[in-house]
């Protein structure tokens, strides 16, 4: 069980750039966690966006992210972020982090609770 807080979202006009933090904290160390930022728009179900290894040697993105977006991790910070540029409406959501694990390809939250997210609204 990791605790996480989500920072960094606001309004933006599309084009524009908006860079999310995501702060842990917990018994178990950060570095023991793959992650990932999910993400949610109105209506809509919850999706993985981006993903980052323990080690953050490796990287995984959903398509329409890829070039795009770039998440990073600072261990000994407990810190992961996610780099948002060229943003377009179709990014407005509500982003969430969390641990994540690799299953039947794709990246599920395997954490007990999330965070209270953080909002991302993309204008025309």
């Amino acid at each position: 069980q990791v605790h996480l807080v989500e920072s960094g979202g606001g309004l933006v006009q599309a084009g524009g750039s908006l860079r999310l933090s995501c702060a842990a904290s917990g018994r178990t160390p950060f570095s023991w966690y793959n992650m990932a930022w999910f993400r949610q728009a109105s209506g809509q179900g919850r999706e993985w966006v981006a993903a980052i290894t323990r080690s953050g040697n490796s990287t995984d993105y959903i398509d329409a992210v890829k070039g795009r977006f770039t998440v990073s991790r600072d261990n000994a910070a407990s810190m992961m972020y996610l780099q948002m540029d060229q943003l377009a409406p179709e990014d407005t959501a509500k982003y969430y982090c969390t641990a994540a694990n690799w299953r039947h390809g794709t990246w599920y939250n395997s954490n007990d609770d999330w965070g209270p997210g953080t909002q991302v609204t993309v204008s025309t």
